[in-house]
């Protein structure tokens, strides 16, 4: 082997043995939620990122592929406490929050805490109930607490909400109101898999080797509450230059201007991009980000915070499809 080889060689085990421990952690939960939902790797990463960056997750798809499951394989693979809501029709708000009783024995009130009092919170079907109790999460998924009778209720942290929908065609859905949808840092969409994974799929679910319930036991924890806290802040201290932040804004005003969105996105979407970018950073290894950061999760994160105008929805046209088109207009920095 050359001197220049061995330079290189050197060169490749130095980076390697820079790697953080968290990344390598990650990386390793990514792994074994990807071998938990066949076929859905990006969606996995997205869903991971939002962890990362403190942030809510809305995840949409027709019933059936995987919704669940994800949050399920996810919540295994982070050793906090996770706790399930099946909304429906019928669900009141103090389901979600909490409720005061009166204890005969002590003479006294009580909070009885809702399953909104843990780390991660699954809120299933969210749109099969109406406003009021979607609405029971808007006080916790921005300020972190609950507040009953008076009283300002911390939940644990981290705390996490990671909601699923049926698409607003489905028969019994509500749509969110944009004051909480505003609240969830990216949407993630879930279509079907291509056709390799789907008779990949197939084949392991006919031969007894993955299931609902299968698929997710031999998922290890990867992550404690704490460690997730640390990576958390170490995400945040990422360092980003100015004219990335003023990319990142740029392409969240551009929203309010395009001719096919009578809805542009607000300032939230300008911190929550530049949150995740950071978080794309850190699981990268690095300790900076790029432009490609930002513009791989604008779509994640705007997609549900704008609205497009009849006449394009008339021709089929998503928004996705369209915030595609305007980040191919807008140039990002080059240094």
């Amino acid at each position: 082997m050359t001197d220049e080889n061995n330079t290189a060689q050197t060169d490749l085990d130095s980076q390697a043995t820079q790697t953080p421990v968290e990344v390598t952690k990650l990386t390793r939960l990514l792994a074994q939620v990807n071998a938990a939902l066949i076929g859905q790797e990006a969606v996995v990463k997205q869903v991971l990122l939002a962890l990362l960056s403190n942030g809510h997750v809305l995840l949409e798809g027709v019933p059936g592929l995987g919704k669940t499951l994800l949050v399920r394989a996810l919540a295994k693979s982070f050793a906090g406490d996770f706790k399930r809501i099946q909304f429906t029709p019928d669900l009141m708000p103090s389901d979600v929050t909490g409720h005061v009783v009166f204890d005969m024995q002590n003479q006294s009130f009580e909070m009885k805490q809702g399953p909104v009092f843990t780390n991660l919170l699954l809120a299933d079907e969210i749109n099969r109930a109406p406003a009021k109790s979607q609405a029971a999460l808007l006080e916790v998924m921005q300020e972190k607490q609950v507040t009953t009778e008076g009283q300002s209720r911390p939940v644990p942290l981290p705390f996490m909400v990671l909601a699923t929908q049926n698409p607003l065609e489905q028969e019994g859905t509500y749509p969110l109101p944009e004051a909480e949808l505003d609240r969830f840092l990216i949407k993630v969409v879930i279509n079907f898999p291509d056709l390799e994974n789907e008779i990949k799929l197939t084949q392991l679910v006919t031969q007894g080797q993955v299931g609902d319930t299968n698929a997710i036991e031999s998922i290890k924890p990867e992550l404690s509450a704490q460690d997730l806290l640390e990576v958390q802040q170490k995400v945040a201290d990422i360092a980003i230059d100015e004219q990335i932040i003023d990319y990142a804004v740029r392409v969240v005003r551009a929203t309010r201007q395009h001719p096919s969105i009578y809805r542009g996105a607000g300032s939230r979407a300008c911190i929550a991009l530049v949150r995740i970018a950071k978080a794309n950073a850190f699981l990268s290894g690095r300790d900076y980000v790029l432009p490609d950061d930002v513009k791989s999760m604008a779509v994640a994160v705007l997609q549900h915070r704008i609205a497009l105008t009849p006449d394009v929805e008339i021709e089929g046209l998503t928004a996705a499809q369209i915030l595609k088109q305007l980040l191919a207009e807008i140039q990002a920095p080059r240094h």
